[in-house]
C-alpha cells in the first residue's frame, strides 16, 4: 500500500486525459460520428455538468472585454 505523502502517477495524468476525453467526444459529436445521445444518461449528465462548470469558470475569469466598446468586468 502507498503512503498517503505519495502522488499515484497514473492519477497525476488522470485530470489532462479527461480533457482529452471530453474533446474527443466533442469532436466525435460535431464530425456526426455519434450523437450525445448515445450516450448513458450518467455519462450525459457529467459532461453537461463539466460543460456548464468550465463556461461559469470562463466567464468569471473574463476581466478583459473582447468589445473595445464594453466596459471592463
Amino acid at each position: 500500500m502507498s503512503e498517503p505523502d505519495q502522488v499515484n502517477p497514473l492519477s497525476q495524468s488522470d485530470t489532462s486525459l479527461v480533457r482529452v476525453l471530453e474533446d474527443l467526444i466533442d469532436v466525435l459529436i460535431t464530425r456526426g460520428v455519434i450523437q450525445f445521445t448515445d450516450l448513458p444518461e450518467a455519462a450525459q449528465a457529467k459532461l453537461l455538468e463539466r460543460r456548464e462548470t468550465r463556461a461559469n469558470l470562463s466567464n468569471r475569469l473574463l476581466l478583459l472585454p473582447t468589445d473595445p466598446n464594453d466596459d471592463l468586468l
